[in-house]
C-alpha cells in the first residue's frame, strides 16, 4: 500500500488508520503482534520517523501496547462489565452479594476487593454537604480497589456519619454477606433511593498507576449517594476505567 498524496490526512494518520482497521477487523488479533518499523516502511515506503508517528498515534487511542524489547502489540481486551440501576436491588443484599459484586458474578466473572484503608478522616467539603456537617468534621472511609479477573477496575470511597456505623462490620475489613448496605439496614437504615452522577475525564497519574490503564484511556468519576428516607446515609466515589464499564439505566419516563 502507498500514501495517496492527495489525502487530506496526514501520511502517519494514513498508516495509523490502515493499521487500525486490520485491529478492528480482526486480522490482527489481540496479543498479535504490529507490524515492525521496519515493515511499516517497507510496505508503506515511508520514512522511519512516520512509521513511529503512526504507532504513536494507536498507541495514544489505547489500541496498542509496546512491550520492552518485544515489539508493539494488540491490546488485549479487558472485560467489560455493564453497570446498571438494578444492582442496588434488596435482593441482591438478602442472598448474600454487594451491589458491584452482583453485577460481575452475573457476567460469570471473577470479583475481588483489596482494602486500601479503613479510618476516621476529616470530611471532605462535598463529602460534609451532603452530610449537613461541617467540612472537617470526622467521617468514617472505607477505601478499596476492584479487581475484575486478573484486572484492576475501580478506586472505591463509601464515607459514612460515625454514629451510621458505629458498632456495625462496616468498620472491619469484611462487612460480612450482602455488604454495607445490608449492615445498614440491619440497623434499622432502610435505604429508599439512590442518586448517582457521572463525570468522564482524564485520569492522574496517580489513578492511571493504580487502574494500570494505558495512556489515552479516561475515566468515569461517579459520586452516589445512598438514603435512608430522605438522608444520605453513604457517600460514594468511585473512579473507574471508562472502557472496562457500560453504565446501563432504565427508569419511567415522567408523566
Amino acid at each position: 500500500m502507498s500514501i495517496n498524496p492527495t489525502d487530506p490526512r496526514s501520511p502517519s494518520r494514513q498508516i495509523a488508520d490502515s493499521l487500525r482497521d486490520r485491529i478492528t477487523s480482526g486480522e490482527l488479533a489481540p496479543g498479535a503482534a504490529l507490524p515492525s518499523e521496519r515493515e511499516i516502511v517497507a510496505e508503506f515506503g515511508i520514512a522511519p520517523q512516520t512509521a513511529r508517528q503512526s504507532v504513536a498515534l494507536l498507541k495514544a487511542e489505547g489500541l496498542v501496547v509496546g512491550v520492552r524489547g518485544k515489539g508493539v502489540f494488540v491490546r488485549e481486551k479487558p472485560p467489560i462489565i455493564r453497570v446498571g440501576s438494578d444492582r442496588f436491588a434488596r435482593h441482591h443484599r438478602d442472598s448474600g452479594k454487594a451491589a458491584f459484586q452482583a453485577e460481575v458474578e452475573s457476567a460469570g466473572l471473577q470479583w475481588r476487593q483489596e482494602m486500601l484503608e479503613l479510618a476516621e478522616v476529616p470530611a471532605p467539603a462535598w463529602v460534609a454537604e451532603w452530610f449537613g456537617i461541617e467540612p472537617g468534621a470526622l467521617v468514617f472511609v472505607r477505601r478499596r480497589r476492584t479487581w475484575i479477573e486478573n484486572y484492576p477496575t475501580q478506586l472505591a470511597d463509601s464515607y459514612f456519619r460515625l454514629e451510621d456505623v458505629e458498632g456495625t462490620a462496616i468498620r472491619e475489613e469484611n462487612t460480612g454477606p450482602g455488604g454495607s448496605y445490608k449492615r445498614l439496614e440491619e440497623k434499622g437504615y432502610r435505604l429508599t433511593k439512590f442518586r448517582e452522577e457521572i463525570e468522564a475525564r482524564m485520569p492522574t497519574p496517580e489513578e492511571s498507576a493504580a487502574l494500570r490503564l494505558v495512556p489515552g484511556t479516561p475515566v468515569a468519576e461517579l459520586h452516589r449517594i445512598a438514603f435512608a428516607g430522605d438522608t444520605p446515609i453513604e457517600v460514594f466515589k468511585s473512579v473507574m476505567a471508562a472502557d472496562r464499564h457500560v453504565f446501563a439505566y432504565e427508569f419511567p419516563a415522567p408523566e
